[in-house]
């Protein structure tokens, strides 16, 4: 397996990519080494920053003549002075840039073959974002065409099939679905420079999608040319697992730090606010001062430690499940990222999002503003309340948000309305209206709403209660003359109102599909073990047989 996934949170994962010289740790950084001027050399970035990856350009090396030669007979690791994974380029991006790559697209792979690269790219057609349609199909037909010749001769070497397609999402999706049916190892998402140079963060976000989507979801996925660390968060939680990064040494050769939220020229800044090796052993005034090459390099460190400590902070986001929260708090820093969130808003994109996205995670979901109604897991929740809820009562009594758990809260109430009828019961929430027997599961005993809510979450949490108000009758809202409505109604006649039975019934439906309960309870004699401590269900046996276990951590189930 070269390829393995260890945890996820959104559409993003951590894991691990073996090649010939070692494993890979993903979601990571591979710095882009030029053979010709290595401002931080390989082993020193090892040393610095413990990568277990760069990226070189093979067709750079190819073209001269000196280096030519010598990489045939030494290989790349020697040349570079590197013992770990290597991966190269092919000199498509130079074709972009230069317009002047002359070589036949096979002889470029066997020649990373030959020099030992352990990932190989083929040499793929750069579709320009605004390139009319017919050139870019015309361009992803070709590059289809190079990748199933190139497979066949790349041997040992993993090789890396670039997806193109400009801003088409059908082309994307068409080439990347080609792409997906032949033995490639890797596969990078390329034509995408352009936009990112332009920070067009909304078109770059449909070019990530449409990829995606047409892509096998075991492979690791790269994203050409990401090299600023604002961005990462949002690439990774679209599913990117590499990012490469020439802008490291760009910007500082143009007197530029990188940071999380953004990029500060040196000659405005009065106060480094950065903790790296770097701003911890210089002040501003002193790095003005210092030597200009000295200088480049020094800038070029702080924009490493700055990209992999990112890096770092995306996979703990990963593993503690708080991916979001971070992806949203980078777009507050850039009006360009925010419209790339608006993509994420639409249906489409959240249907595909959705599923990916952990029915449960590690921390409780924290609401951060107007982005958090759209998170996947409230789209999950949304979808699946209006297709899988079915309410025992078709009157149910509403009462507002409350100290969690609901049932807790709200138990005297409960017991004095059940006295008068047979009702259900739903509060509604920042999130939307949440029958009481699915108070208990993730996220909405785990989340943290602030007492202020934005406009748009109000107005789109309305839109979607009329939607859910819909399977009832009568709407009976608690503080509103509800005396005199629940006498309008049936007197209590029926069956007991056992909330731990809707309970289980419930969250079976919504966890594992509609009318789940019918197909493990049905006719069945029911038997819960309850938590001596909290009350809570901990386990569910139907005829002796155990069936279910409840998670106290998220109130779902384990069959």
């Amino acid at each position: 397996m070269t390829f393995e996934i260890k945890s996820r949170d959104a559409a993003g994962r951590i894991g691990i990519f073996r090649t010939k010289h070692g494993t890979v740790n993903t979601p990571t950084l591979l710095p882009v080494i030029n053979p010709n001027k290595m401002l931080i050399s390989p082993d020193e970035m090892k040393h610095l920053f413990n990568i277990e990856m760069i990226i070189t350009n093979s067709y750079i090396i190819y073209k001269n003549k000196d280096l030519h030669e010598q990489i045939l007979q030494d290989g790349i690791h020697k040349l570079m002075g590197f013992n770990r994974s290597i991966m190269t380029d092919s000199g498509t991006f130079q074709s972009y840039v230069y317009d002047d790559v002359e070589i036949d697209p096979l002889d470029i792979v066997e020649f990373q073959r030959e020099i030992n690269s352990d990932v190989g790219t083929i040499l793929d057609i750069f579709c320009l974002p605004d390139a009319g349609y017919s050139e870019v199909k015309k361009g992803i037909m070709e590059t289809i065409r190079r990748a199933r010749e190139s497979v066949n001769i790349k041997k040992d070497m993993l090789l890396a099939c670039t997806v193109q397609g400009s801003t088409y999402p059908k082309l994307r999706e068409r080439c990347a679905q080609e792409l997906s049916k032949l033995d490639a190892d890797f596969f990078p998402i390329g034509g995408v420079v352009p936009l990112m140079e332009n920070q067009q963060y909304k078109e770059l976000v449909e070019c990530i999608i449409a990829s995606k989507k047409g892509l096998d979801p075991s492979k690791p996925v790269h994203l050409f040319g990401a090299g600023h660390p604002l961005m990462f968060s949002l690439a990774v939680a679209l599913g990117c697992d590499f990012f490469d990064s020439s802008a490291y040494a760009k910007y500082a050769a143009d007197m530029r730090m990188m940071f999380p939220w953004g990029t500060l020229k040196l000659d405005g800044i009065e106060e480094l606010p950065c903790c790296c090796p770097i701003c911890s052993k210089y002040s501003a005034l002193e790095l003005k001062k210092i030597n200009f090459n000295d200088r480049i390099r020094l800038l070029a460190e702080h924009n490493l430690f700055v990209s992999f400590a990112e890096i770092k902070r995306i996979k703990n986001a990963i593993k503690h499940g708080s991916l979001w929260e971070l992806v949203e708090r980078r777009a507050a820093s850039n009006p360009y990222l925010l419209d790339a969130l608006r993509v994420l808003e639409n249906n489409e994109c959240k249907d595909w999002l959705e599923q990916f996205d952990p029915v449960s995670k590690n921390s409780a979901l924290f609401y951060t503003g107007r982005h958090t109604i759209h998170r996947p897991m409230i789209h999950r929740y949304h979808k699946r309340a209006l297709e899988r809820y079915a309410p025992l009562h078709k009157n149910i009594v509403i009462f507002p948000e409350a100290e969690k758990p609901y049932t807790r809260f709200y138990h005297d109430e409960i017991l004095q309305f059940l006295q008068k009828a047979n009702v259900g019961f739903v509060v509604e929430t920042t999130f939307g209206p949440i029958p009481l027997e699915l108070d208990e599961m993730y996220p909405f005993a785990q989340s943290v709403v602030s007492e202020m809510t934005d406009v748009e979450t109000i107005r789109f949490v309305r839109k979607f209660g009329n939607k859910f108000y819909e399977k009832y009758n009568v709407l009976i809202r608690y503080g509103k003359d509800h005396d005199k409505q629940i006498k309008l109604l049936k007197s209590n006649d029926e069956e007991e109102f056992d909330i731990d039975l809707l309970r289980i019934k419930a969250v079976v439906n919504m966890q594992f599909g509609k009318n789940v309960d019918k197909a493990l309870f049905n006719k069945k004699k029911i038997k819960l073990v309850k938590s001596k401590k909290t009350g809570k269900i901990r386990n569910v046996y139907a005829d002796n047989n155990h069936i279910l276990s409840m998670r106290a951590h998220d109130g779902l189930f384990t069959l």
